[in-house]
């Protein structure tokens, strides 16, 4: 009986479309060739929304009776850009193969501009350039004209607003540790959400990136069947074309994003939102940062536990950070593992200070190799406000320790990123631990729920692994014996290259005396 033959299956629109672009991209450098692709998705999008009202106004039925399907009141009473004739995809298309496209779209990016004060300022101009031939381009705007392929139209947001996210993601890949200043890997955002569970409320992020965050909260909220309208979003961004990034894609996906600011101060010295008391703040701020100004703010109202060190933002941030909670607030955000041990400079007086304040609520331990701009090892912190409200069960004098290490799997040579099962399972742990029916116990080597005596005990230290059970920790280890050990295994392994090198070779000399 033959054998079926095994049909591949077929690869996800996102994949097929970003190897299509990416043969598109020539000679352009993936940070500048972001901008050319995801303006034109977002360019798309915006047609497309547009579009659909028009048909509505044009027939003019039921609530649309007698309206002007050109009135631009018609499409902000329905938060829809406006957009003019010459921008839309449509009459683009129909220009795609002159060699005067760059300059049409342009054009048409500044009239979108025009029309949508929201807008200004955000869209990229980018398309006459001389280093992006006009064929590519038209063959970049048929490839996104077929992006809703075999979707109905109404959903075709959907289709964008995910295409839109999976490109980020790829070109952050593609930059490699440039990328990782715009781009907070998925699974390490969709780990923070999940654990904080952002439901209703006011949510900031003060280091926002290109907002993935805030999208992975309402999608977070789709996916439980809340109420996306429940959510305010707030944040801010010192890099201005990263902050434009944030503003497509928050538009995209229909968010409001005009409390999303940027500034190139930076949140520590011009902080956009100072009156702000959030219910949640989500965010991955830069590690180890040496350069935020902290001897401009030595006295700085913010800090109510201890003056952060000049040299390192860790600290300025984790305060920041809670300063900007209201006080039932929660707080969940990525850290330099460094954070959890650090005693220089004054941190580890900090630290002790929110540990004896009852703040820090859980620390996550992460593998190495999550994050495409640092080697640094990362943790997630989660802090509350307020650790005996009702909402959750009395946990105050406790903190959880989850070691997350031997997670994740490498989507390639350089990266890791959690599975939907890792992140479950981490998630489902803390839930277990602070709900009032939570099935919590501690497992050796992965979670540890400690009383703050035994963190007394060892010295106000936050590694995970010096409470759920493993004999070692990275931070302890000897570093000249585990260089000496390496050294040793990599002398033996040229060794026994050159031993079947010489071997093949002598093989090879056997071949030919035969023949």
């Amino acid at each position: 009986m033959a054998k079926k033959k095994k049909i591949p299956a077929e690869e996800p629109i996102e994949k097929q479309l970003w190897k299509a672009a990416d043969k598109l991209r020539k000679n352009i450098d993936a940070a500048e060739y972001k901008h050319i692709v995801l303006g034109l998705i977002f360019l798309k999008y915006i047609s497309d929304a547009f579009e659909a009202l028009y048909d509505k106004l044009k027939q003019g039925e039921g609530e649309y009776a007698g309206a002007d399907p050109e009135d631009k009141d018609e499409y902000r009473a329905e938060t829809v850009f406006f957009v003019p004739s010459t921008a839309r995809w449509g009459f683009l298309q129909t220009q795609a193969k002159q060699p005067t496209i760059g300059k049409t779209v342009d054009e048409a990016m500044d009239a979108i501009e025009k029309e949508n004060p929201s807008l200004r300022g955000v869209l990229p101009k980018v398309y006459a350039r001389g280093n992006l031939d006009p064929t590519n381009l038209g063959g970049l705007i048929d490839l996104v004209g077929n992006i809703a392929w075999g979707h109905a139209k109404s959903r075709s947001a959907d289709v964008l607003g995910h295409v839109f996210e999976y490109f980020l993601g790829e070109f952050a890949l593609a930059e490699g540790k440039k990328g990782g200043q715009f781009y907070t890997p998925r699974s390490v955002v969709e780990l923070l959400v999940e654990m904080l569970e952002p439901y209703k409320g006011r949510v900031f992020d003060p280091c926002n990136g290109s907002g993935g965050i805030f999208v992975q909260s309402e999608k977070f909220v789709q996916k439980h069947q809340g109420r996306v309208n429940d959510i305010s979003i707030y944040g801010q961004e010192s890099n201005q074309t990263t902050w434009r990034l944030a503003k497509m894609n928050l538009a995209i996906r229909g968010i409001d994003s005009s409390q999303v600011k940027w500034n190139n101060e930076g949140s520590f010295l011009n902080d956009v939102h100072k009156d702000l008391k959030a219910d949640y703040v989500v965010s991955n701020p830069p590690f180890n940062d040496s350069d935020w100004s902290g001897d401009l703010l030595r006295k700085d109202g913010r800090w109510q536990y201890g003056v952060p060190p000049t040299g390192n933002a860790n600290y300025a941030w984790i305060q920041h950070f809670l300063y900007h909670l209201n006080p039932t607030g929660q707080a969940g955000f990525v850290m330099s593992k460094g954070s959890l041990t650090s005693k220089s400079s004054g941190e580890g007086d900090i630290r002790k200070e929110l540990i004896e304040a009852r703040l820090i609520d859980c620390i996550v331990n992460m593998p190495p190799k999550l994050f495409l701009n640092t080697q640094i090892p990362a943790c997630l912190w989660f802090c509350s406000r307020n650790k005996a409200n009702g909402k959750f069960r009395n946990r105050v004098d406790e903190i959880l320790f989850i070691d997350a290490r031997n997670m994740g799997h490498l989507i390639n040579r350089r990266t890791k990123e959690f599975s939907e099962e890792d992140i479950r399972t981490i998630a489902e742990t803390y839930h277990n631990w602070r709900n009032p029916d939570g099935d919590y116990e501690d497992v050796k080597g992965f979670c540890n729920s400690a009383s703050i005596d035994r963190v007394r005990e060892l010295d106000y230290v936050l590694t995970p692994g010096r409470y759920v059970g493993l004999a070692l920790e990275e931070d302890d280890f000897d570093f000249k014996e585990r260089f000496d050990m390496l050294k040793a295994e990599f002398t033996e392994q040229l060794k026994e290259e050159e031993r079947l090198n010489a071997l093949i070779l002598q093989n090879l000399g056997k071949v030919k005396i035969d023949e």
